[in-house]
This record gives structure tokens, sequence and C-alpha cells, in this order.
């Protein structure tokens, strides 16, 4: 019973982290008119600062919020 046990949790704690971080911004893009697979590039390292800064800067497609 040694480390065997948890050799596949690191896989899981990164699947919950991408959940975590992908299902937000899915929203967010949806509600703002851009589609919301972008928001898969949450999981691209640099293209993750990328498109918090075109979501924060862009002129958004939809002003009724």
């Amino acid at each position: 019973m040694g480390h065997e046990m948890f050799a596949g949790m690191g896989f899981l704690w990164m699947l919950v982290g991408a959940i975590l971080l992908v299902v937000p911004v899915w929203r967010i893009c949806q509600r703002i008119g851009y589609p919301a697979p972008l928001s898969l590039l949450m999981l691209v390292p640099f293209a993750n600062l990328a498109l918090l800064y075109f979501i924060a800067f862009s002129k958004w497609k939809r002003n009724d919020l």
C-alpha cells in the first residue's frame, strides 16, 4: 500500500483545475457575445493571458449587461 494507490491523482487534480478555469470563462464568453469554445484557450500557457487581455480591452458584442 505505497504510493501506487494515488498514482492517478495528479491527473484528477489537473482535470479539476482545468474545469475550475474553463467553466467561468465559458460563461463569460457566452454572455459578452463571443464564441464559448474560445474559453478553451485558458488551458494553453500564454494564450490564457492573451485571452484575458482580449476580453478586458476589446469592444464587447453585447452591451445589454
